[in-house]
C-alpha cells in the first residue's frame, strides 16, 4: 500500500502545525497491506473475558514490500526509515533483518531505522526530514492518517495498493458514505489516485495534467469545505472545475510555483 503525504505550498496554512515545520514535507509510505496483525488468527474465549490477535509476518511479505520501497527510494531522496518495533516484537525484529539484508543491495540509498513511537513524534516535528517510510499493516495505518493531519485534510492523500498482477487506487480513507449525497467529499484525494493510476502505466504527461489541474484549483481557492474554511464550492464544483482544466491548462497558470512531485513524477 503507497501512500504519498505532500504538503502543497498553496495550502501549507492548511495544516494545524506551523509553515516551518511543514511547507517541505514530501514523503511516501510504504505500508505493507497483506500480513500482520489485521490478517492474523483471532480468537475469544467462551466467557468473551479474553481475546487474541496474532501478528504474523514472513521473511518473502516484508521482502516484496522492502524492494518496492527501496527502488521508489532511488528516484527520490535516496533514504528509507523503517519504522517497526524491534525492542519489543519477534516480528518487528524480523523486519529488521530481512530489510537489513536487502539494503546491502542498495548501496545508493541510505537506510534508517526507528521505533514506532518515535518515529509518530518525529513526523510531528519534522515531517520534512523523512521520504521514503517503510512499515508494517498496523504501523503504517497509523502513520498514513497522521500524515493527512499534516497535509491538512484527509481529503487530500491519494493511495495505491499494488500486488504483483493488480493495482487499486483510491483515497486513503476508503469509502466516505455519511457525505453520500451532501456535496460536500473532497474529490481530490480520488483524482490524486487517478494520477497514481496513470504514473503505474507509465502515463507520466497524462498524470501531469491530472496533478497540474488539481494545483490550479488550490490556486483559484476553488475547493471544498474541509480547505482554508471554504464553504462556497462543493465536491461536484470542485470535481468539474478540475475535469474541465485537464486538458485546458491555461498558460497564465505558473506550475513552477508549486514544483510538485507525486511518487516519480515531477512537473517542472
Amino acid at each position: 500500500n503507497i501512500r504519498p503525504v505532500k504538503v502543497f505550498p498553496s495550502l501549507v496554512r492548511q495544516s494545524p502545525l506551523s509553515k516551518t515545520q511543514v511547507q517541505n514535507t514530501d514523503l511516501i509510505i510504504f505500508r505493507e497491506l497483506s500480513g500482520g496483525i489485521y490478517y492474523g488468527n483471532k480468537s475469544n474465549d467462551e466467557d468473551k473475558n479474553s481475546a487474541t490477535d496474532t501478528c504474523t509476518y514472513t521473511e518473502s511479505e516484508i521482502s516484496r514490500i522492502a524492494h518496492l520501497a527501496f527502488k521508489s527510494a532511488r528516484s527520490r531522496k535516496k533514504k528509507v526509515t523503517l519504522v517497526d518495533k524491534a525492542n519489543v516484537l519477534e516480528t518487528s525484529r524480523l523486519w529488521r533483518r530481512v530489510v537489513r539484508a536487502i539494503s546491502e543491495s542498495y548501496p545508493d540509498v541510505e537506510l534508517n531505522c526507528l521505533f514506532i513511537d518515535n518515529a509518530a513524534v518525529q513526523m510531528i516535528l519534522n515531517p520534512s526530514q523523512f521520504d521514503v517510510i517503510l512499515t508494517d499493516n498496523m504501523f503504517g495505518d497509523i502513520l498514513s492518517d497522521q500524515g493527512s493531519v499534516i497535509a491538512g485534510s484527509i481529503g487530500l492523500l491519494p493511495s495505491a495498493s499494488v500486488g504483483l498482477e493488480h493495482a487499486m487506487f483510491e483515497p486513503i480513507h476508503g469509502s466516505y458514505s455519511d457525505a453520500a449525497g451532501k456535496n460536500i467529499a473532497n474529490p481530490v484525494a480520488s483524482i490524486l489516485s487517478v494520477a497514481m493510476l496513470l504514473q503505474h502505466f507509465k502515463m507520466n504527461e497524462e498524470s501531469d495534467a491530472v496533478v497540474a489541474a488539481v494545483l490550479k484549483s488550490f490556486s483559484k481557492k476553488i475547493v471544498t469545505p474541509d480547505i482554508l474554511g471554504s464553504s462556497k464550492y462543493g465536491t461536484n464544483y470542485v470535481g468539474d472545475f478540475i475535469a474541465d482544466n485537464i486538458m485546458e491548462l491555461d498558460g497564465s497558470f505558473n506550475i513552477n510555483d508549486e514544483n510538485i512531485g507525486l511518487g516519480k513524477s515531477t512537473i517542472i
